[in-house]
């Protein structure tokens, strides 16, 4: 077999989702002809989709050393880049690959996302237009635009991108994911949660091996596990469940990380608890916390929304009203997970807060953990009460945090787990939310059908806090003087 006839059957082989032939194939080329441009090409594509980024950039390179006016492959070079958060080089070569080949659609679609990932939204929905043009069969580029007017508000056509998208790849599942999560924001639960169930199916999903028969709802003598997923705030929501299940089942296990065992133990629903390091426990069911709504028949009317459902350990509550300071107690949050791809959106400058320390009789109280923010709460140029080295030291991750909540007039926090742990525990919770929110928060409301202790206070224009601050600060002086 020739070289070039080895090539052909990589590529089918690739074609097929066949990666490790493949990536044996393209090498036993490379190994005969190891000046081949198009092999090294081929073989960093599918490294980059076998999560072996070094491979990747380092055969895109080769494969540019030996063809450097080779688009396909500048364009390839910079998915890899964008995907690694190396945004210049990722520019650099998309750039490139559009000078060389102004028709090459993927890398009009390419520079779509780098820009969309970058805040300049205007951009990106060109870029896709364009891609769209040269290509009208291009789905990705269509799930993409869909995407990209999400996040610029513009929802309806939104919507029709993503029905484009599955109109010409029925299968598709990020363009599912991202219909459900529009059609969520806009309370279309009967809708929104069946597709929602996509998500295990996208490229970026954490896959695991199942080791029981998934969940359909139905009544279980055994025992079941409930896997938790995405954030601490998700479980904190959707722990809610737990109590529906169990009047469904015999025994309700959760398998999550560790350090939230002692706080999730308050749910006296589950009987078991596994952690994640561990090997799974042997059930009869297994479902994902977050399919729980969907498997429920959950409605927005018919949301599970009595609190508390989770519990404060009382030796901490009391030992920390004996160490709380006087006056109107505000807990503040103001920073999620630094490495949500969506952080910069949703977390919010820290002197931001700054106008509520000004309103007469409030201390604010530090409720954001060290390492958990990439803002240091020490260059705070505002009175901000730090709870001390041992806050959330004792016993289990939000231990103390759920203890001082019981002890604070309001907690005012960012979208982040304190959100949801407030809002579980049945504490007055004031939450603000970037111009497009997480689905679960929807659209036009100032409530929230999951939590009725919390009130949202949300963008009307993007990145713009200091609207959103102005209204929090007016609604806190007259929370204070009605207490007063």
């Amino acid at each position: 077999m020739t070289t070039t006839e080895l090539l052909g059957l990589g590529l089918e082989r690739h074609r097929a989702g066949r990666l490790l032939e493949a990536q044996q194939i393209y090498r036993q080329v490379l190994a005969v002809e190891p000046q081949l441009a198009e092999a090294w090409h081929l073989l960093g594509m599918v490294a980059y989709q076998c999560g072996n980024a070094e491979l990747a950039v380092n055969c895109g390179q080769a494969a540019l050393r030996l063809k450097p006016d080779f688009a396909e492959a500048h364009n390839n070079l910079s998915v890899v880049w964008r995907d690694c958060g190396q945004f210049e080089p990722a520019m650099l070569h998309a750039h490139r690959a559009l000078q060389l080949k102004p028709g090459l659609a993927e890398a009009h679609n390419n520079l779509g996302v780098i820009q969309q990932l970058l805040g300049q939204l205007d951009e990106s929905q060109a870029c896709y237009r364009r891609a769209i043009e040269l290509n009208p069969a291009y789905a990705e580029a269509h799930n993409n635009l869909a995407a990209a007017l999400q996040y610029g508000g513009n929802f309806d056509e939104a919507l029709a991108c993503c029905s484009r998208a599955l109109g010409l790849q029925p299968r598709y599942a990020e363009a599912h994911f991202n219909q459900a999560v529009l059609l969520l924001l806009q309370g279309d639960f009967e809708r929104g949660l069946p597709e929602y169930e996509w998500r295990h199916r996208c490229l970026d999903a954490r896959g695991q091996a199942a080791i029981a028969s998934p969940w359909d709802g139905s009544r279980l003598a055994g025992a079941i596990l409930l896997h938790g997923e995405q954030g601490f705030g998700d479980t904190f929501q959707f722990i809610r469940y737990a109590h529906l299940v169990k009047q469904r089942v015999g025994k309700v296990m959760l398998r999550c990380s560790r350090t939230l065992f002692p706080l999730l133990r308050s749910c006296v629903a589950i009987g078991e608890f596994h952690p994640l390091e561990a090997p799974p426990p042997a059930a009869e069911a297994e479902i994902q916390l977050l399919s729980l709504p969907f498997v429920c028949g959950t409605t927005l009317a018919t949301i599970p929304s009595r609190v508390p459902y989770l519990f404060a350990d009382e030796r901490l509550v009391a030992d920390w009203r004996e160490r709380l300071p006087e006056g109107f107690r505000v807990g503040i949050a103001w920073q999620g997970n630094p490495r949500f791809k969506r952080d910069h959106e949703r977390s919010i400058p820290l002197e931001q807060f700054a106008g509520l320390a000004e309103v007469h009789g409030v201390r604010l109280i530090r409720l954001q953990v060290d390492g958990d923010s990439a803002q240091d709460s020490t260059s705070a140029t505002f009175p901000l009460v730090d709870l001390g080295p041992d806050f959330d030291r004792r016993g289990g991750a939000f231990m103390d945090t759920a203890a001082v909540m019981k002890n604070l007039d309001l907690v005012i926090t960012s979208d982040t787990a304190v959100a949801h742990l407030a809002g579980a525990l049945g504490v007055p919770v004031w939450v603000a939310l970037p111009f497009v929110p997480d689905w679960r928060w929807m659209l036009d409301r100032s409530d929230s059908p999951w939590y009725p202790t919390m009130r949202l206070f949300r963008q009307r224009t993007p990145g713009d806090w200091n609207a959103v601050f102005g209204e929090i600060r007016l609604a806190l002086g007259e929370q204070v003087e009605r207490q007063d």
